[in-house]
């Protein structure tokens, strides 16, 4: 059955997307995680060729890019397609995580010097891109206290810090860095954005952090990042000065989007796989390993928790594009975790299924549990987005949380100064 949310504009590139994604790349997946990757990447680019000569490439960007326009609803049913392919898809349609959020942050803020030299190339496939703003010492979850600083010193940034779970930063060329520009502000406007071009002197990758063993390279890397007496040009500077924060939420509202349509994705891999599994594993003479009551319940689970979960999902996106994302945040926070744990729950019954056979890297699904666990603490942690919905549910009802937590916070300084 046909979802409400398809529109004739994205029913054929649909079609067309999942044509590439099944004859194209998923056969690539056999034996992917004995590969180096960088055995693969010249396949790819060549795909990535073959998709460009579909005119398919740039599905993710606006007219006005030279892309085809899609709204945050339409684009996020192409990424759940993609999700089928999970190591490759979202990478040879050139709209891989953190570079689609990066070139939908330049698009709209950037100045016209910075959408030349850096947002062009990036929308091409040319180069690739990095984020770089959680520290080790802070919680993520808190991205007003960071300790990275850009001193201005006349038409130059000089940018001090240390940044982890800077992803893809291995092979990318310039890295979107968010660092306190103005320590003596509001909280919420310490912060700026500010490119910083991976071959600049002082910056520096100190390693490619292990997740779960997988050290990671390319755009599957989560690198620490140290940055030393980096200069750069005040004219890398992404909107004005104390916009870091703002920028922050704007990308990763619909950032959250295309998370959870490519979790819903790969769930949907996840699924195959165990039906394909349950269908044809014998596990007694004439027994198919489906046929067991607690295998069906598994099957059962898992249609209503994807099909529950592209509902919610796409229902916010058609809200973010009509009514703005500002408007539906407590949204986009329910989405977050509610998607991330039912894929993962998905994804674990795919893989008890499988037996042994789950936790190896003759399936995909070892490696797609490695690379996607991450799934409840990326773009802030699933704790955190549940309190911030239910003080802004309880808001409604008369209890102003934050309120009373300012207002004690007030009380406990003018206690410590005396004046009360």
């Amino acid at each position: 059955m046909e979802s409400i949310f398809i529109t004739d504009r994205v029913r054929p590139l649909l079609a067309q997307v999942r044509n590439i994604v099944e004859t194209e790349l998923i056969p690539l997946e056999d034996g992917f995680s004995h590969h180096r990757l960088d055995e693969l990447i010249p396949i790819l680019n060549q795909k990535r060729q073959q998709v460009k000569d579909a005119g398919l490439w740039g599905l993710h960007l606006p007219k006005d890019a030279n892309g085809h326009g899609l709204s945050l609803c339409e684009f996020g049913q192409i990424s759940e397609q993609l999700a089928y392919a999970p190591f490759f898809g979202h990478y040879v349609f050139g709209c891989q995580a953190p570079d689609i959020g990066n070139i939908e942050l330049l698009h709209k803020f950037a100045s016209p010097e910075i959408k030349e030299q850096y947002l062009k190339p990036l929308m091409d496939g040319d180069i690739r891109s990095c984020f770089s703003m959680t520290e080790p010492e802070f919680a993520g979850s808190n991205p007003t206290r960071m300790a990275t600083v850009a001193v201005r010193d006349g038409d130059e940034y000089i940018i001090n810090g240390r940044k982890w779970f800077t992803s893809s930063a291995d092979g990318a060329a310039f890295a979107v860095a968010m660092v306190v520009t103005n320590p003596e502000a509001a909280p919420h406007q310490r912060a700026s954005m500010i490119i910083v071009p991976t071959d600049t002197p002082g910056f520096r990758i100190e390693r490619n952090i292990p997740v779960f063993g997988d050290v990671g390279q390319e755009w599957f890397s989560h690198a620490e990042v140290t940055y030393t007496d980096c200069r750069v040009p005040v004219s890398n500077l992404i909107g004005a000065e104390g916009m870091g924060f703002r920028l922050a939420q704007e990308r990763l509202g619909p950032g959250r989007v295309h998370h959870c349509m490519r979790w819903i994705g790969n769930a949907e891999k996840a699924l195959d796989l165990l039906c394909k599994r349950a269908a044809s594993r014998e596990i007694e003479d004439g027994v198919m390993l489906g046929e067991k009551q607690f295998i069906q319940d598994f099957i059962a689970e898992s249609r209503a928790d994807i099909d529950a979960s592209r509902l919610y999902v796409l229902n916010t996106a058609y809200l973010i594009d009509t009514v703005g994302v500002a408007n539906v945040r407590e949204a986009v926070s329910a989405i977050k975790f509610f998607v991330a744990n039912a894929f993962l729950r998905v994804l674990d019954r795919a893989i008890q299924v499988h037996g042994a056979l789950g936790v190896t890297d003759d399936t995909v699904l070892a490696a797609m549990y490695r690379h996607e666990r991450g799934a409840r603490i990326w773009d802030g942690a699933d704790e955190v987005h549940k309190q911030n919905l239910a003080i802004s549910i309880l808001k409604k009802y008369g209890l102003d949380i934050k309120k009373k937590a300012r207002e004690l916070q007030e009380f406990r300084r003018l206690m410590a100064a005396g004046q009360l």
